[in-house]
């Protein structure tokens, strides 16, 4: 039997099928020129002069089991990671029905009136057909699960990982933990119809401010934010229409974003108009 070895077109050297020697035909020093440096290639990453002196190959990194464990602290490990944080939140919420984020403090006792006023903010949500989605902590955030529960609707908790570790409280039927706080906030803001801020501290603050800077510059459906509590959020109010709006640095549009109240039913109320007028026009 006749045995053919392959060979190279008479235009191609074997030289030019090496990835790591990028057309230098010197085959003397191997550095290549100023302008058609030598390369070696680690998937679709191109190393070039000094970054090409590797001892080992991504294969045999991958396979060999012994040595230190760094790479999983790597950036482009991380990135599979966020990648994961992503497929697992969209799988696990991606028929969640019609829902409510609400935020508010973790710190709030449950003996505390406004612990009892997210107890009937959820309950009141779950009557009209709404799903409730927290940050699954205690606080405020597990009256307002509590409250869907125990009114059979369904109570969602999304988990972030803290230095201080909560947990997810019990009355959350279906809880996501996430690593990344942007990953996240996306899930709080795809999942739901509407925001409503019960008392909170920075983390409060922080989703409040996202979640109006998503709507004013269109990056999500319009949707309503209520803000609940006159006393504790007044002063903010007040600071955005006479200063930040006095002063040009958003519009009328802007300010009407928000919705103060201090009564459950209209919150409620605004979050249903908006859900139904929403509904009107897909």
């Amino acid at each position: 039997m006749a045995v053919t070895l392959c060979s190279y077109p008479d235009h191609m050297s074997v030289m030019d099928s090496d990835s790591t020697t990028n057309g230098d035909r010197s085959g003397e020093t191997g550095l290549g020129t100023e302008e058609n440096p030598q390369e070696k290639r680690r998937g679709p990453v191109v190393l070039r002069r000094g970054q090409r002196d590797e001892s080992t190959t991504t294969d045999q990194r991958l396979l060999d089991s012994r040595g230190p464990s760094d790479w999983v602290h790597t950036d482009p490990w991380r990135v599979l990671r966020i990648q994961a944080e992503f497929v697992e939140g969209f799988g696990s919420l991606a028929e969640v029905p019609k829902a409510v984020t609400v935020f508010g403090s973790a710190r709030t006792p449950r003996d505390h009136p406004e612990y009892a006023i997210g107890r009937r903010l959820g309950a009141e949500l779950a009557g009209e057909g709404f799903a409730v989605i927290t940050g699954g902590g205690p606080g405020t955030m597990e009256a307002a699960n509590r409250g869907c529960q125990e009114a059979g609707g369904f109570s969602v908790g999304l988990g972030i990982e803290l230095p201080f570790e909560q947990g997810l409280n019990p009355w959350v039927d279906l809880g996501v933990n996430f690593r990344y706080f942007f990953a996240r906030k996306t899930m709080f803001v795809k999942y739901s119809q509407a925001f409503i801020g019960l008392p909170g501290g920075f983390g409060t603050l922080d989703e409040l401010f996202e979640a109006l800077t998503l709507v004013q510059t269109k990056k999500v459906t319009k949707f309503p934010v209520v803000l609940f509590g006159r006393d504790y959020w007044g002063g903010l109010y007040d600071w955005l229409r006479d200063s930040v709006h006095a002063g040009g640095k958003i519009g009328d549009k802007d300010l009407a974003l928000l919705h103060v109240t201090d009564d459950v039913d209209d919150a409620v109320r605004v979050v249903g108009e908006a859900y139904q007028a929403w509904e009107d026009v897909h």
